[in-house]
C-alpha cells in the first residue's frame, strides 16, 4: 500500500514538474515571439514617421495651446468604451500606432498601438486611456521581458521618451513606482492625476497587482 502511495506521489510530482517546465518554456517562447514582432513593427514604423526638425525656439513635445486642443480583467470593461485615440497615428498592416516609446535604462524601444485589446498586447504596448494632448496618457503592456516586464526596476528621475506619429519626441521623468491591486481601476486612472502626465503599467507575475510607473513632463 505504501509503495503504491509513493508511486502515485512520484507520478503526481513528475506531472506537476513537467507542467511547470512546459509553462516556463511557453512563456519564454511567447516573450521571444512578441519581442521579435515588436522589433519588426518598430523598424517599419520608424520608416513611416518623419524626422523631427524643431523650429527655432520650439520646445520638443510641448503641449499645444489650450485653444488647439485576468491579465487585465478588471480593466477590460473600463477601457472598452474609450473613444479611438485623438492622437495622430501611423497605420501598418491595418494596426494604428501613435508612435514608439523608448526607455534608456531598460534599453528597450517599442511601438505603441493606439487601441488596447488582448490580441494587440501580444504585439506591443497599447494606449489604455488618455492622450498626449491632455497630459493623461496611460500605456499598458504584457509583463514580457521584451515589453514592460522590467519597468519595476526603474528609478525616480529615469527618462522615458515617447516619439509620436509626427516624429515629435515627448520627454518624461519617472517620479513614482508602485504596485496597485488589480481591482484599483479608478486609482490607476485618476489617482493624483494632476501630478503625472504619463503612466505605464503591467501585471505582476501573479497577475494580482499592477506595477505602475508615473512620470511627468521633463523640464526643457
Amino acid at each position: 500500500m505504501r509503495k503504491t502511495v509513493r508511486i502515485c506521489c512520484f507520478i503526481t510530482g513528475a506531472v506537476l514538474l513537467l507542467s511547470a517546465l512546459f509553462l516556463v518554456i511557453y512563456n519564454r517562447a511567447e516573450d521571444k515571439k512578441s519581442g521579435e514582432t515588436a522589433s519588426s513593427v518598430l523598424e517599419n514604423l520608424k520608416r513611416e514617421i518623419p524626422e523631427y526638425v524643431p523650429e527655432s525656439g520650439a520646445v520638443p513635445g510641448a503641449m499645444p495651446a489650450a485653444e488647439d486642443y485576468d491579465l487585465f480583467e478588471e480593466y477590460e470593461s473600463a477601457g472598452a468604451d474609450e473613444p479611438v485615440s485623438d492622437m495622430p497615428t501611423v497605420t501598418l498592416d491595418s494596426y494604428a500606432y501613435i508612435g514608439y516609446i523608448s526607455i534608456p535604462r531598460l534599453q528597450i524601444e517599442l511601438p505603441v498601438l493606439a487601441e488596447w485589446s488582448y490580441p494587440n498586447l501580444k504585439i506591443s504596448p497599447c494606449v489604455y486611456k488618455g492622450s498626449l494632448n491632455t497630459g493623461d496618457l496611460i500605456i499598458c503592456a504584457h509583463n514580457y521581458n521584451s515589453h514592460f516586464g522590467q519597468i519595476k526596476t526603474l528609478h525616480n528621475d529615469d527618462e522615458i521618451i515617447l516619439t509620436d506619429a509626427d516624429g515629435v519626441p515627448h520627454r518624461y521623468t519617472v517620479f513614482n513606482i508602485e504596485e496597485l491591486p488589480g481591482t484599483a481601476v479608478a486609482e490607476m486612472e485618476f489617482g493624483d492625476a494632476d501630478t503625472w502626465d504619463l503612466t505605464l503599467f503591467t501585471c505582476t507575475l501573479s497577475g494580482q497587482s499592477r506595477v505602475t510607473v508615473r512620470a511627468c513632463k521633463a523640464e526643457e
